[in-house]
């Protein structure tokens, strides 16, 4: 094995490697790329929840001036259904093929003009008359029907019984509300139809996704289609699934035979590209008053679309989370008149934990016990599903560093026992979790006669710092400086690699990229293996050392020449290497998880209930930490939105008509920099390379996951007062 030069880029907190082109503007994003004879198109949204287009009469829109075309389900062409999505739940039914309305904000026609103003104006006299049904649109409604197997999800023991004859028990129901996603940038796709291979420039989190979901509904090759998606302005995964506006531009191009780009307007993207759907939640909790628990029972119900069957699983972390002998899942849904829900940072365990943490909180109170010791007495020692030892379980530390830190001594027991001034303060705690994922991947590792390098991967970068890490893992493994690597992505003629998201891209691609460059330095070895000008010849992998651009002798450091004069004496512009990584037999010896702790201080105004985050830390263990910066970076992001999602989001609907009515940035409240006090961010724990060779388990879910509930249990140490329903609000404490 050649061995890299000791000094390494991996886990120092390195500028991003794309930071120049982002503020200098030369960074393109999918609305960005110029294209000659670009058209511009507006989609037009139904206006009913439920029901059928009796007439569309387009005839005002097509004599406006600079109208091109209008798509409805009358002239579009026909698609064939989405059957290749790699990975992903069941696609929504191809957009324009039928006269049926599912839910309000369906996409029902679109406008092509010449430029975005002609388009926009000419929407707006599509007239459409609705036959209109009666919907669905609650899930407290009788008619909406839960479906699926009733069946629990996961058993163990007689959950029931224990919990009946338990010492102490807590049962209670937490709800979270429809949350949106709102990424900065608005989602765009820039279609171009050449008449041979179509070009899209999209808002994608998986290039790779989108090529072959258009390639099947269009009937096209896999071959005659190309996504490109270097930069996105966010998507928190609502650019994880292939969205109708995409095919609808792709079939646009087609149509015209000229390019077309396609932007969601703010309000087009609360039914057009997925949400956080609402949960119910019960969670029954049963311990002895040593505080073992005994017992957990814990069902969720939430809504799904009428023409879609993604599943959110609020209940699946509680399955591992603690040791519970005694246990019963159950995840439900009910099909409403709601437009398609979707992944959104830390999907499914963000809601579950709240429920579950919220309820370790309560059951911590009623054994009078700390927070913290309750649930480090119930740590599981072997994975509880499995059996499997642990690769790593860095919860224990993560509490004890944290309360550490933090300064959890200082805290007392009883709520509404600590002020600062006439401010009620508190303290709360929860636990993080996230399943480790790992997913195929390859990359491209090129060296080149110059002695630079090159990395090529087709997953894109969500801002989180791809980019970089993949610059710095080629860096190591090439033994380069990371100013001498040169990193390429989001395009799906590059290799096959996935998308990004689930935290699962730093271990997959991470390591595909880790085995390209040593493959390619392999490569490198081999060719002066018997070149007798060379010093190394005859040298083993074992008797050298990479530093600097240079192949040494471990030695003698004196003999030895560099990656540019062994290309330029054999006449070679590159050498070039395709690394490919999945995961092996790892997942069948260990028990696999991300853990992490939340700890967080509130103060509220006892007069107006008025709540301020004092101070958080996150703490986490996710093995190695491959760009301290950025990884502190994603800690700090995932914290704000575990803000907004526990004190400001909330979707409102109008329950009569499925329309949304708070559909921009005006009334959809996030969190600005008011409401965020410091963040304190600690990584704990040792590389796992018991599941990959880099070591990393990836931390972009599990930076949200785990603020609501600690929140929540701040809030109520400091008032007595507990909200088991988010968003929690003033009026709640009042």
């Amino acid at each position: 094995m050649i061995q890299q030069e000791i000094k390494k880029s991996v886990g120092q907190p390195l500028d991003r490697v794309e930071g120049r082109a982002k503020v200098t503007g030369t960074a393109r994003y999918p609305s960005e790329f110029p294209l000659d004879n670009l058209a511009h198109a507006v989609v037009v949204q139904s206006t009913i929840a439920n029901g059928r287009i009796r007439t569309i009469d387009t005839s005002a829109a097509e004599a406006a001036t600079g109208v091109l075309a209008i798509l409805t389900y009358r002239n579009a062409p026909r698609l064939h259904p989405a059957d290749n999505l790699r990975g992903l739940a069941t696609p929504p039914v191809p957009p324009l093929q039928d006269e049926h309305v599912y839910y309000h904000g369906q996409h029902v026609a679109l406008v092509i003009a010449e430029t975005l103003e002609q388009a926009t104006f000419a929407a707006t006299l599509v007239s459409i008359d609705y036959e209109e049904k009666e919907a669905l649109l609650s899930l407290d409604d009788e008619r909406a029907q839960a479906f699926g197997s009733t069946d629990p999800d996961d058993v163990r023991g007689d959950p029931d019984a224990a919990l009946a004859t338990a010492d102490v028990r807590i049962d209670s129901t937490y709800t979270t509300p429809t949350q949106h996603h709102n990424p900065m940038a608005l989602f765009a796709t820039t279609a171009n139809w050449d008449g041979k291979e179509l070009t899209l420039y999209d808002t994608t989190q998986g290039v790779g996704n989108v090529r072959a979901a258009v390639a099947g509904v269009l009937g096209l090759e896999l071959s005659q289609v190309r996504v490109i998606a270097p930069y996105i302005g966010g998507a928190f995964g609502s650019g994880l699934r292939v969205w109708p506006h995409v095919v609808i531009a792709a079939m646009a191009t087609q149509h015209i035979g000229r390019p077309v780009k396609l932007v969601l307007a703010r309000e087009h993207m609360y039914t057009a590209i997925g949400y956080r759907p609402q949960t119910v939640q019960r969670v029954a909790l049963g311990a002895t008053r040593e505080g073992q628990i005994v017992a957990t029972i814990h069902e969720a119900l939430e809504p799904t679309s009428m023409v879609d069957n993604y599943q959110e699983g609020p209940t699946q972390a509680t399955a591992l989370m603690y040791a519970s002998p005694n246990l019963r899942l159950k995840d439900q849904q009910k099909r409403l008149n709601v437009s398609v829900p979707t992944w959104m940072r830390g999907p499914g365990e963000a809601q579950g934990l709240f429920a579950l943490e919220m309820a370790m909180d309560e059951l911590a109170y009623a054994l009078k016990c700390d927070p913290i010791a309750l649930r480090l007495r119930n740590i599981p020692q072997v994975h509880p599903v499995s059996g499997l030892p642990w690769s790593s379980h860095g919860l224990r530390e993560c509490y004890e560093r944290g309360a550490e830190q933090f300064g959890w001594e200082r805290r007392t027991l009883e709520p509404r026992s600590m002020r600062d001034g006439k401010y009620l303060v508190g303290w709360g705690v929860a636990s993080s979790y996230f399943p480790y994922i790992r997913l195929f991947a390859q990359a491209r590792v090129r060296i080149l006669s110059d002695g630079d390098a090159q990395v090529k991967i087709s997953s894109t970068d969500l801002g989180t710092g791809t980019y970089t890490i993949m610059t710095q893992i080629a860096a190591d493994a090439l033994g380069l400086a990371p100013e001498r690597v040169h990193c390429e992505l989001g395009d799906s003629s590059l290799p096959d690699s996935p998308a990004s998201g689930g935290s699962a891209l730093a271990a997959s691609v991470g390591s595909a990229v880790h085995a390209a460059a040593t493959k390619a330095l392999t490569q490198v070895l081999a060719l002066i293996s018997d070149d007798a000008a060379s010093p190394l010849q005859g040298a083993t992998s074992n008797d050298v050392i990479v530093s600097d651009g240079r192949i040494e002798l471990k030695h003698d450091p004196a003999k030895g020449e560099t990656y540019a004069a062994i290309l330029q004496r054999h006449n070679m512009q590159q050498i070039e290497a395709l690394g490919e990584a999945a995961s092996g037999d790892e997942m069948k010896q260990f028990g696999t998880a991300v853990f992490g702790a939340k700890f967080v201080e509130v103060r509220i105004d006892p007069d107006l209930g008025s709540i301020q985050i004092a101070r958080v830390l996150s703490v986490v263990d996710a093995g190695r930490i491959l760009n301290e910066k950025t990884a502190r970076s994603q800690m700090i992001g995932g914290a704000v939105g575990g803000i907004g999602m526990a004190l400001l989001e909330e979707t409102l609907m109008e329950t009569e008509t499925g329309r949304i009515v708070n559909a921009n940035l005006a009334d959809y409240v996030v969190p600005v920099h008011a409401d965020i006090p410091p963040i304190d961010v600690l990584f704990v724990g040792e590389p796992d390379t018991k599941l990959n060779p880099i070591g990393s388990k990836g931390i972009g879910e599990i930076s949200l996951i785990g603020m609501a509930p600690a929140i929540g249990n701040a809030i109520y140490h400091a008032t007595g007062r507990r909200v088991r329903d988010l968003p929690i609000t003033m009026d709640k404490l009042l």
